[in-house]
């Protein structure tokens, strides 16, 4: 049995949908930070040479570049579907996987630094 190819009783649109229905758990999960660190008074210690840039911004700014690089591999993958029924390459499963883990660190690292 070749690995290069999916199952043909799989059906591609509802892997789409699967990755599309993460996405949007993911930018959910982003708001979440971003109002979280925009609602918060400045309290938390500010990253030296950054003024105005607190630790809890950082985790927000993350949160943002781990959702993209998710939506990017979601765009990815999505066109791959809809070409042909070949399996998601190893590459774009770690780039997906490290985004979900980035996005989790962010959201974990938010909530203690918010106190």
């Amino acid at each position: 049995m070749s690995f290069d190819t999916r199952d043909p009783g799989l059906q591609p649109e509802r892997t789409t949908l699967a990755w599309r229905r993460t996405l949007i758990s993911l930018v959910v999960v982003d708001l979440f930070i971003w109002r979280r660190w925009l609602s918060s008074p400045s309290t938390t210690p500010h990253v030296p040479g950054w003024p105005g840039l607190d630790y809890e911004g950082i985790c927000a700014l993350m949160a943002a570049a781990a959702t993209i690089v998710w939506g990017c591999a979601v765009w990815v993958r999505s066109r791959e579907l809809h070409a042909g029924n070949t399996a998601a390459p190893a590459w774009l499963m770690m780039v997906s996987t490290a985004a979900v883990l980035g996005l989790g660190a962010s959201a974990i690292a938010a909530i203690a630094l918010g106190g």
